[in-house]
């Protein structure tokens, strides 16, 4: 009884509860959609479209335009599409997000499951209509595309999926298999 006991105390301590892996997830996602929902209404309120204003001069610009496409306005004419795949990947993150067991997948799948569903908000609800809205791009770098929060977040969550890949980290939070002390003396 007692051996099963600190054993059930080692699995935790690694693990944390499903409770709080979802909760980050999700309070990661909602956060980050919060931000950018704000962000994007702030905007259509206050800017016309196709205004600049300078913000952080000459490093970031505020320029308010509409974006039919993907990213770097790739696909204009295939809206529609592209709302459909959102909401494929927007299923798809939430499944492979069942798996995640560790606190930096967890933030990763939360800006992933943000910068979707951000960008979805705008495809169902901004005009001319459901999977055919134009998404709000506010944010302008030197030599870059204009983008937003949910693009953001969709990048820092690519890099984050990277990281852990590359530290061989899976999902599941056990780290690749590594020669043990005995293998490696051999």
């Amino acid at each position: 009884m007692q051996a099963a006991r600190g054993a059930s105390l080692t699995s935790d301590a690694r693990t944390p509860p499903v409770r709080s892996r979802y909760g980050l997830i999700f309070g990661v996602a909602a956060a980050a959609l919060l931000v950018d929902i704000v962000t994007k209404v702030l905007v259509v309120q206050n800017f016309a479209l196709g205004e600049v204003r300078s913000f952080l001069s000459p490093v970031l610009k505020l320029h308010y335009v509409t974006n039919s496409g993907a990213a770097f306005s790739t696909g204009a004419g295939m809206t529609a599409w592209i709302s459909v795949f959102g909401c494929i990947a927007f299923v798809v993150v939430l499944v492979v997000a069942r798996k995640v067991r560790t606190p930096l997948w967890a933030v990763a799948m939360g800006l992933l499951l943000a910068g979707i569903s951000g960008n979805l908000v705008d495809r169902f609800l901004r005009e001319p209509g459901p999977l055919r809205g134009e998404v709000v791009d506010f944010l302008e770098l030197p030599n870059w595309p204009i983008f937003n929060i949910a693009d953001i977040c969709i990048n820092v969550a690519a890099g984050l999926i990277i990281l852990q890949s590359l530290r061989g980290i899976p999902l599941a939070g056990k780290p690749a298999a590594e020669p043990d002390a005995a293998e490696a003396d051999r």
